[in-house]
Formats: structure tokens, C-alpha cells, sequence
């Protein structure tokens, strides 16, 4: 499936923060891409521009194309509760998403990869499918053959992250989706009602 390749750090200073994680280079120029980049004279965005980013900004962070997410926002309309927490709870339950906040790699582009090259089960099955969905209770882990991967290893040496809906053993490699993550837990600045204003339209 085609996803977004290009260089991060000129998506991530269109929207004026660090999506991808901790960037040098956006430090550096952390103001819009192109030659009016620095030019305090930028017009008002309209309210449609405005949802549109923001929805655009949920799919980079996450690294969903927009069909896939068209379809988690209709999954999250169709279920009972608030659309917009629903739709970052599905977003969060990803696989890749889970191997990226267990720590198991160091971006969520990073942990779609080690999903796709099969070095991750999900309650002692092989799983390749980086937007498979997660239920409280499974249990993520790196496949036996995969521990010694350095790219791995340093990912969990280098990682400080905790969450409460999850939990994980740098000794066993093997972690708990234990729940799903309500609002206030989910880290990312995602005005998910802009998103909701803008698919309702």
C-alpha cells in the first residue's frame, strides 16, 4: 500500500510541530516550508482550511492514508460514545502504533516496517499487518528469532516512554495491550473535533 515517504521534517514544520518526534532539523527552522515561511503576514485560515489540517495531521502522525482513515472515522461514528475520542482509540489500538508506544522502535514509520518484515506476534501468532487491531488483553511481543536485532534492542535501550493502558518487559520482550487509552491518556495535540466538523460537513 502507498504511504508518505517524503522528508518529515517539511511536513512537520507545516504544522508547526514535531509529529514524527524529536527532530533536529525542525528545531533549527521550526516555521512553514517555502520562501514566505518566515513572513509574519500569512492570512487567515478559513474554517474548512483549518479542519483540513488538522485532519491532515492526524494521518501523518499516525501514517494512515485517507481511505483507511475514512473508514476508522465511519467505524467510530457507527459505535456508541464521542467520535472523536473513538477515532484516536482506533488509531492508538493500531499494531503499529502499540510496537511504536511499547518502545520497540523509534517512530511509528520504524515500527510499520518491523510489523511488516514479521519480527512481531500478537498472542503467540505471527502478525504482519501494521493496521491490524488490538483488544485489551493481547499480548505483543518480538518473535524469538527477532531479540537479537539490533535495530530492536536500541529502540528499548533508548526508550523511556510509559503508558498506563499498556506494559512491557524489556527482559521477556513482551508487553500487554491492557486497555484502551482514554482522551486524557492519548499524548498527541490532535483537536479531534475539527476532524469530526469536517467529515460531518
Amino acid at each position: 500500500m502507498a504511504r508518505y515517504t517524503g522528508p518529515s521534517t517539511k511536513i512537520a514544520r507545516k504544522f508547526g510541530e514535531a509529529i514524527f518526534g524529536e527532530d533536529k532539523a525542525f528545531e533549527k527552522r521550526n516555521y512553514p516550508p517555502g520562501q514566505h515561511g518566515m513572513s509574519k503576514r500569512r492570512g487567515k485560515k478559513s474554517e474548512y482550511a483549518v479542519q483540513l489540517m488538522e485532519k491532515q495531521k492526524a494521518k501523518y502522525t499516525y501514517g494512515i492514508l485517507e481511505k483507511q482513515f475514512r473508514n476508522l472515522f465511519k467505524k467510530a461514528s457507527a459505535a456508541s460514545g464521542v467520535t472523536g475520542e473513538i477515532l484516536l482509540q482506533l488509531c492508538e489500538a493500531r499494531l503499529d502504533n502499540v510496537v511504536y508506544r511499547m518502545g520497540i522502535a523509534p517512530t511509528r514509520r520504524g515500527a510499520r516496517q518491523i510489523v511488516s518484515h514479521r519480527h512481531i506476534t500478537v498472542n503467540g501468532e505471527l502478525v504482519n499487518i501494521p493496521s491490524y487491531h488490538l483488544k485489551p488483553g493481547d499480548k505483543v511481543a518480538v518473535r524469538e528469532k527477532s531479540k537479537s536485532l539490533e535495530a530492536i534492542k536500541n529502540s528499548l535501550a533508548n526508550s523511556s516512554r510509559v503508558y498506563e493502558w499498556m506494559t512491557w518487559n524489556n527482559d521477556t520482550m513482551e508487553g500487554n495491550f491492557v486497555s484502551v487509552p482514554q482522551r486524557l491518556q492519548i499524548p498527541e495535540n490532535i483537536k479531534e473535533q475539527l476532524i469530526v466538523e469536517l467529515y460531518n460537513k
